[in-house]
């Protein structure tokens, strides 16, 4: 089968390898849509992961089941399903609390073991759940809203009234429209790319350029305010626009061998809570409810549905002006 590879640091190519082996408690799923995350980027640089090189990145997949295991009970041959792929040791103290995504010895598809951006993966059943009729492109989107899920359950309370956020790229606007399906409806988003702000007032957002005079009034006025862009300086100016009493989330993905400066008294002073969030938690059936719900609405953030091909470009850095969500499509 064809299939993106990993081969070391900073190379990526295409090529044929054999299948993958369908233990007895797995199931062989035909790959239909799968995602580019910013998270790939970083497995190919060795910044993020396990370094398990050679690696078939991709873990944000949905497709058909087209064999199953000896011991399979629950899933059969046709089965339309989605992928969780996280992977927990089950032992650890955060395992054992049920925080998977915390685990020491977390792994994933497509982080530490083989993911979605081939013709088949062959997944354990018990990370695999059924999408209904729920097409495969939003299906793949199940993943990345089980970050925000996850991201919104560590800050969201029920008298937040406003957000800002700071990234109107894919995961920033996903959180805006889980935000607004919460009931959170003043939901304001902050960029420097036009298209992207454009974007955000097409889903019926506000939206204001980073830096500009508008940014003023939200001074000490968020109750949530969120750290979508994983740029260091937005980060460490994230504070500045919480509530007196409001909340925090660094849910970018900034480097990992930098730090910003806080003041402790700040914090003490106008009682904040700053809460950072990591990846999902066993929460894809939550995130397809959302799917669900918000349906047809989701389908502008996915900007491009390309070839195995091209997705191996695209990692090999020919980025597609202006595009958000980049699928893989069968």
């Amino acid at each position: 089968m064809k299939a993106v590879i990993f081969s070391e640091p900073n190379k990526v190519t295409i090529t044929d390898v054999d299948e993958p082996f369908v233990g007895d408690n797995d199931v062989l799923i035909q790959v239909m849509s799968s995602g580019i995350c910013h998270t790939d980027y970083e497995i190919l640089r060795g910044n993020y992961g396990c370094n398990s090189f050679p690696l078939i990145p991709g873990h944000e997949f949905a497709g058909i089941i087209v064999e199953v295991g000896s011991n399979e009970e629950h899933f059969k041959v046709g089965d339309r399903v989605v992928v969780d792929p996280n992977i927990g040791c089950d032992q650890c103290r955060a395992c054992l609390r049920g925080w998977i995504h915390l685990c020491e010895n977390l792994g994933a598809y497509g982080v530490s073991t083989d993911g979605g951006f081939a013709e088949y993966c062959s997944v354990a059943s018990a990370r695999v759940h059924k999408i209904g009729d729920i097409p495969y492109k939003r299906a793949a989107l199940a993943e990345p809203i089980g970050c925000v899920l996850n991201a919104i359950d560590t800050v969201h309370t029920k008298w937040m009234k406003n957000a800002l956020i700071f990234g109107a790229g894919p995961m920033g606007i996903l959180m805006g429209l889980t935000l607004k399906h919460l009931g959170v409806n003043d939901i304001t988003f902050c960029d420097i790319t036009e298209s992207r702000l454009k974007l955000a007032e097409s889903f019926g957002f506000e939206a204001i350029i980073s830096g500009g005079d508008d940014m003023l009034k939200w001074e000490h006025c968020a109750d949530l305010a969120v750290e979508a862009t994983g740029v260091i300086d937005v980060a460490a100016k994230l504070p500045n626009y919480v509530v007196n009493g409001g909340k925090g989330l660094f849910f970018g993905v900034c480097p990992s061998d930098v730090q910003i400066a806080v003041s402790p008294f700040e914090i003490f002073r106008r009682q904040l809570t700053l809460a950072g969030s990591h990846s999902l938690n066993r929460n894809i059936p939550k995130a397809l409810g959302v799917i669900s719900k918000i349906g047809p609405a989701l389908d502008p953030i996915i900007s491009h549905e390309v070839t195995l091909s091209e997705i191996c470009e695209i990692l090999g850095g020919k980025i597609p002006m202006d595009s958000l969500k980049v699928q893989l499509k069968k």
